[in-house]
Order: structure tokens, then sequence, then C-alpha cells
């Protein structure tokens, strides 16, 4: 970690995801569906701080995608669960994508990552106008 990071949130999926897959097993048809809630309850982890957006996940946690702000285009979420979580999707400037599945407090996570996206996109376009503005001598 960073010297000046601080960690906004940490933790894995929301446990209702797991309880309510698990609930949904009894149907044959929901098992697949179940034993993904258990795999991400199990390997996947998010780390949002001030500078980056870490995910953690894969088979057995060995995959892991740091993203920063800035390669960040947009942000959107979709509520699960009857709003108690939900998915993020993160579009980065290139055009590729990242899914987080499952995110607690997922609506005060998209505010503070939309907010980091407007200050580091903020400095850039100060700096034209100020560069722009001539001195009278």
């Amino acid at each position: 970690m960073a010297i000046n990071e601080e960690v906004f949130y940490e933790g894995g999926p929301h446990k209702g995801d797991v309880i309510t897959n698990c609930l949904l097993a009894f149907t044959v048809v929901c098992l697949p569906l179940t034993i993904g809630a258990i795999v991400r309850a199990i390997w996947l982890r998010y780390r949002i701080t001030n500078r980056r957006i870490t995910v953690e996940g894969g088979w057995m946690g060995r995959e892991r995608s740091d993203v920063v702000y800035r390669e960040i285009a947009s942000v959107a979420t979709v509520p699960r669960g009857l709003g108690l979580w939900g998915d993020m999707v993160l579009t980065l400037t290139d055009g590729s994508r990242l899914e987080m599945r499952s995110v607690p407090k997922f609506r005060e996570l998209e505010d503070y990552v939309n907010e980091r996206i407007a200050e580091k996109k903020q400095p850039a376009s100060e700096s034209k106008k100020s560069g722009s503005k001539k001195v009278k001598s």
C-alpha cells in the first residue's frame, strides 16, 4: 500500500448473496448460481482506496486487477437483493470493463468512485485554463 493511500472499503461480496443463492440451491436449476456465489464468498475481495480500486478473485484468489481513477471513464450499478447489494461495472478509457459483483454499500461506493473520477479529471482542465491566461506587463 502506498504512503498516502486511505482505504474507503475493503472486504468481500455481500453475505446476502451467498445466503440467497444457498436457499435457491434446493432447486436444481439454481445450483450453478449457488456454486458461483460460494466461490465469490470464499475468494473474491474488493479494496477501494483514494488512489485505486483493487479486485482480487479468480480460482483460489490468484487473479488481481488494479485500476487507478484516471483510467475509469464511467461507473454503472445495478441493485440486487432488494437493493441491499449490487453489481458495479467500471468502464475504462480503453473500452474494457471491470465487473464487481455483489458489492455491499454499492450506492456509497459508486458516489465515492465518481467523486475520485471527478477529482482526477479536474486538475487537468484547471491547468489548461491557467496556462492560457496572458499576463499583462
